[in-house]
């Protein structure tokens, strides 16, 4: 599988399984909602306090199992080098992702705020390598 075959697969399939390296090299597992952003590349919404975020800043290889809506049938893995987008840098980013996942909220300024409040990041990353779905 390509790199733009996996994006194709990401822009409709949003539900994934997150690995991450913990400090002793065990992976550590997190179920996400993933897309892909207008670059290309696979994005995730999380908390700043997360332990995902904390492995992430520790040793930024990411993997995700993105699966389809029925479980059994296509999947596809992807994995990179993950940078953590925090706001107010990732506020316009957090939009576009609620809007590639969900479409449109009925109040942003409510969003907006919802993201403050959470302390959300946005963490991203290209492609390096992706595996065959099924």
């Amino acid at each position: 599988m390509d790199r733009s075959e996996a994006i194709r697969f990401l822009e409709t399939h949003h539900r994934g399984v997150l690995s991450t390296l913990r400090s002793d090299g065990r992976p550590q597992l997190s179920p996400v909602l993933c897309t892909a952003d207008a670059d290309g590349r696979v994005v995730i919404s999380t908390w700043e306090a997360s332990a995902k975020v904390r492995n992430l800043r520790r040793n930024p290889w990411v993997g995700v199992c993105v699966l389809a809506d029925s479980f059994f049938g296509p999947w596809v893995q992807v994995e990179g080098t993950a940078q953590i987008v925090e706001l107010p840098d990732a506020m316009e980013p957090l939009v576009d992702y609620y809007r590639r996942i969900s479409g449109e909220h009925e109040d942003w300024d409510d969003y907006r705020t919802a993201m403050q409040a959470e302390h959300r990041v946005l963490v991203r990353f290209d492609i390096d390598r992706a595996a065959p779905t099924r």
